[in-house]
């Protein structure tokens, strides 16, 4: 005599996957299924934002968008420079936190940004220098810089030299002197792109950027008070 047949539940097909119609676990099978199914539209979703998948239209060369992320990928990557110098030229907790921070921000949203450009296929650089800035309200007198010339707050070759040389205080007052500056010449371009890009995740950036440098220059000319420096003219 054959070993007893255990009866089986009909199976039925829920959302492409087969289960028993009698399985006490069903309820809570098909939550676990929609959560899935959600989870693959948002992540195509996201995935089709990534590859400029559905844009109607591909940012130009001279637009908003791409001329932001063109000249403050190169703006940001500056700051990252200074606040490199740092980690071996500073002894003070507070100020080697701070250039950390900003150097792994800006180096994230450099990179997104480089990565737009190459998306779009435009050139990581060329072009004069903010003229994305010239209609719509801009400052008038961005449309005429040239290719390559220093933005707002950028330091120069000799400043950065000189920062170099310094260690201790010293160079804590001047790098949060450079900084604070630095922040300050980039806050107009990025309240512009906030306003007038095109692209969602641009403008998005451009207002967050705008936000974070705010703050972080308060919180900087508080820390150069307290070492006893003074600001630089602003930009």
């Amino acid at each position: 005599m054959g070993a007893p047949v255990t009866a089986r539940a009909p199976e039925v097909e829920e959302a492409g996957v087969t289960v028993p119609a009698g399985d006490r676990q069903r309820p809570l099978r098909v939550v676990l299924l929609a959560v899935i199914a959600v989870g693959l539209v948002l992540l195509g979703g996201g995935l089709a934002v990534a590859l400029g998948i559905g844009r109607t239209e591909t940012p130009s060369a001279d637009s908003v968008d791409a001329g932001f992320s063109r000249d403050m990928a190169r703006h940001h990557l500056q700051g990252v420079e200074m606040a490199n110098l740092v980690a071996e030229r500073s002894t003070d907790p507070e100020v080697r936190q701070l250039a950390f921070d900003i150097s792994a921000t800006q180096t994230n949203q450099a990179g997104r940004m480089q990565g737009w450009l190459a998306l779009w296929g435009v050139p990581q650089s060329g072009g004069e220098t903010m003229a994305w800035m010239s209609g719509d309200g801009g400052h008038s007198g961005h449309g005429t810089s040239t290719t390559g010339s220093l933005m707002p707050g950028m330091a120069t070759e000799e400043e950065l030299a000189a920062l170099r040389d310094l260690r201790g205080t010293a160079f804590d007052v001047e790098f949060l002197r450079l900084m604070i500056r630095h922040h300050q010449g980039g806050l107009e371009m990025a309240e512009h792109a906030a306003e007038h890009a095109g692209e969602t995740a641009v403008s998005q950036l451009a207002d967050t950027i705008a936000q974070t440098q705010t703050a972080e220059t308060g919180t900087m000319s508080d820390m150069l008070a307290a070492r006893g420096g003074t600001p630089l003219p602003a930009p």
